[in-house]
């Protein structure tokens, strides 16, 4: 996949069909996003859809395949996009993505948690391209807020 030029990310986004849902910002005092020294980080966001509602709720392994659980990452990440563009002005402010903390609602048995965080993982090399290319951390939980089965937090190097 080739960089995307300045000023492309949300035609990206269009040209995959997608649309940015939110954004959903915390309760105060929280905030969605900071941004400090050149980076900006989320809080963690929801597998939420255009309609606030969250996607496969449940846990990975017993309720939620893998499968539906890469999906609703996917929703994560948009979810993070969205309070991003809120912040920023502008999702182009984004020079490259540095981490993604990845939180799975999981079996107490299961290690799918890295299938899962593949799903926001690919995602994000799809938009941004190289520069979409992250550490990552991917964490079992036994719950997350809402019922959701997947909770992602970004931080993203921000341009001069």
């Amino acid at each position: 996949m080739t960089e995307q030029p300045l000023g492309s990310i949300d035609n990206r986004l269009a040209a995959l069909g997608l649309s940015l849902p939110g954004p959903f910002h915390p309760p105060e005092p929280a905030r969605a996003v900071i941004v400090h020294g050149g980076a900006a980080r989320t809080s963690g966001q929801l597998p939420r859809n255009l309609d606030g509602k969250v996607v496969h709720p449940g846990v990975v392994g017993v309720d939620v395949s893998v499968e539906h659980g890469a999906e609703a990452a996917r929703w994560c990440v948009l979810n993070a996009l969205s309070v991003l563009r809120d912040e920023l002005g502008s999702l182009d402010r984004i020079e490259r993505v540095l981490h993604l903390t990845v939180y799975v609602a999981s079996a107490s048995e299961s290690t799918a948690q890295p299938g899962v965080a593949d799903g926001a993982s690919r995602f994000l090399v799809e938009v941004f391209g190289e520069a979409g290319r992250h550490t990552r951390t991917a964490v079992g939980v036994v719950a997350l807020p809402r019922g959701a089965c997947v909770e992602i937090e970004l931080v993203v190097a921000l341009r001069d």
